[in-house]
Formats: structure tokens, C-alpha cells, sequence
């Protein structure tokens, strides 16, 4: 066979990335003991030769499945939806065979089977994306079994690690941008309040509001549905003091944009409009939307970094993302 047409081999890999045999074998196992420019030019040469891990091999090797497992939901959010996707992501980029279960329902004898379901096809080690109170009591009530890492929860527990973005720190840096525009009448329309992000959001517009000596009006209840944003929308319109509006997620913002459209209010002349995520269509709505961008691929980056190191007994960081506001032209100062 020609030199040409072999399959590429970890050596390969190595060679050019102008590594080690051993630091290649520690990217693939997501080990966090690297440099980040190291594994970043190791994965391109992955990536440029095609090299494909033999995670079986490698698994019987050490005497493991070489398999996780991945909790999520059915849902349509954009956040769940595209940490799932990264996580799985990672995964691959890291040798991993991953087996995924994604819940019809966020209820405890559906958490319980898809973690029953896990363990019997021998997974080593979870990842769950389900910041729900309902998914993080399944979590602590586990007794024994492989480690857990929850993404987007709020857990103390020594086999289970937290990974994700700092929400309230987002909630606070959206606020505060209104805030120094000169906006007081700030409205919150938050997610439901059984998700923790929900409420991290909350806390993070309730804390700045407090800081600034202003004291905040009563949030309007959203679901994350577009549905439930021009609902709360329709509901600004007939409070003619609010100047601003921070909606947990981008979905809720594009309804509230439509019901002060219809209602004949300018944003952001009358009304400015924050959200939260940066969805792709975000910078593309009228106005292009101001929000806050959460680094997915970050995420399903450190949930399998932490993985990894939970499955070797080593306990990973407990450090949050940092989001970034991303400002366009949906908000602006209010009318003098």
C-alpha cells in the first residue's frame, strides 16, 4: 500500500505538532495539565490529518469503556441545545464514545431511567444539561455510581462537579450597561424560576439595581418562549415609566421587540431591549440586538476536562466562564 494512502497514527500526529507521543495521548484523554496553545496545536494537526482515535483500544487498554454519557432535554432553548451540541464536541475531540439521552419531560422517573439507562451500558462518568431543580435533586440523591459533572447547576457535592457561565456576573454587566445610560426604570423578564439559570439571571439584575440605589420593580415571568416575551412586551407598553427592558434569554427580547412594535414604540428611542445568549439571528434583528454571549464550546470544553479528571479522582476547578456583552443597537439612552 502506498505511503500515502495509510491511516493516519498518533505518531503522526506528534510529528506535526512538534510534540510528544505523550502530551498527543493527553489531549485525546482530556487531560488539563496543558498549556492552552499546546492543545490547541495538537488538535489542528488532528484535525489536518484526519487522525482518528482508536478509543476502544485505548479503553480496553486501561481497562475502561471509553464511554460517557450525555443528559439533556428535547427542548428547542438555544443555551441547552447548543452546550449539548459542544459537549458532545468535545467528547469526540477527546476519544470518548458518548451516548446520549435527551428527556421528553423533566420529571424524577425520567431522570432516573436515563441515569439507569447510562450505567447499564456501562458509561464511566456523566454530563448532564439540565440546570433544573429537578435534575440536580436526581444528582444529590445518588448514592454511588460514576461522577456526574452538571452544567449550569448549582450542586455541593464531592463526586460532582459544576461547570458553566457565570449568569449572574452577565446579568449584572447587562444591567449596568443600561444603568450607565441613564435608564432607572429598568423591567426584568425572567425564565421560569425552577431553572437555576433563571434565577442567577434574576439575582444578577436585582444586585446591580441595589448597587445603584435603585430599587427594582417586580420581574415579569417568561418561559424562554418568543410566546411568553411579547406577552411580557404587551405588558411594558402599559407602564409608561419603564425606559428599559433585560430579558433572560434573546427568544423572550424578539417577542418583547414585536409588542412594542405593534404598540408604535421606537427601540431604543422609547424602549431599550437587552437579551441574553447571542443567538445567531440576534445581530440580524431591527434593531440589531444588544445581549450577552455565552462561550458554548468553552463550556462542553471544561464539562469533559472536568470529566476527566473526576474519572481519575482528581477534583477539578470550581471557576465559572466569564460572558461577554455584546452591545448593538437596541440600546441606547432614554429620552431627556
Amino acid at each position: 500500500m502506498p505511503e500515502h494512502s495509510k491511516a493516519p497514527v498518533m505518531a503522526d500526529v506528534a510529528r506535526l505538532a512538534g510534540v510528544s507521543h505523550q502530551t498527543v495521548s493527553r489531549v485525546i484523554n482530556g487531560s488539563p495539565k496543558l498549556r492552552p496553545e499546546t492543545r490547541a496545536r495538537v488538535q489542528a494537526a488532528i484535525e489536518s490529518l484526519g487522525y482518528r482515535p482508536n478509543t476502544a483500544a485505548r479503553a480496553l487498554g486501561r481497562g475502561r469503556s471509553g464511554m460517557i454519557g450525555i443528559i439533556g432535554t428535547a427542548g428547542a432553548e438555544f443555551g441547552p441545545v447548543s452546550i449539548h451540541r459542544s459537549v458532545e464536541e468535545a467528547a469526540r475531540d477527546a476519544g470518548f464514545l458518548a451516548s446520549s439521552v435527551n428527556l421528553t419531560e423533566m420529571s424524577r422517573e425520567a431522570l432516573d431511567g436515563a441515569v439507569e439507562h447510562l450505567m447499564t451500558v456501562g458509561v464511566e462518568g456523566m454530563v448532564m444539561i439540565a440546570a433544573h431543580d429537578a435534575a440536580l435533586e436526581i444528582v444529590r440523591a445518588q448514592r454511588s455510581g460514576p461522577p456526574f459533572v452538571v452544567v449550569e447547576g448549582q450542586l455541593d457535592r464531592g463526586n460532582t462537579a459544576v461547570v458553566g457561565v457565570d449568569q449572574v456576573a452577565g446579568a449584572r454587566a447587562a444591567t449596568e450597561h443600561l444603568l450607565h445610560l441613564g435608564h432607572r426604570e429598568i423591567v426584568h423578564v425572567s425564565g421560569p424560576l425552577d431553572w437555576t439559570e433563571a434565577r442567577s439571571r434574576l439575582q444578577g439584575w436585582r444586585s446591580a439595581m441595589h448597587d445603584a440605589g435603585v430599587r427594582p420593580a417586580e420581574p415579569i415571568l417568561g418561559d424562554w418562549s418568543s410566546r411568553s416575551g411579547f406577552a411580557a412586551g404587551r405588558a411594558v407598553c402599559e407602564m409608561p415609566a419603564v425606559t428599559a427592558v433585560f430579558t433572560a434569554n434573546d427568544q423572550m427580547a424578539i417577542g418583547v421587540l414585536r409588542a412594542l412594535h405593534e404598540a408604535g414604540r421606537y427601540v431604543p428611542e422609547d424602549v431599550s431591549v437587552i437579551g441574553f445568549d447571542d443567538i445567531p439571528e440576534a445581530e440580524f434583528l431591527i434593531p440589531p440586538l444588544t445581549t450577552v454571549r455565552q462561550d458554548f464550546a468553552a463550556v462542553g470544553m471544561r464539562a469533559i476536562e472536568a470529566l476527566g479528571m473526576l474519572m481519575n479522582g482528581q477534583k477539578p476547578a470550581a471557576d465559572l466562564l466569564e460572558p461577554s456583552l455584546v452591545v448593538r443597537a437596541s440600546t441606547g439612552p432614554p429620552r431627556s
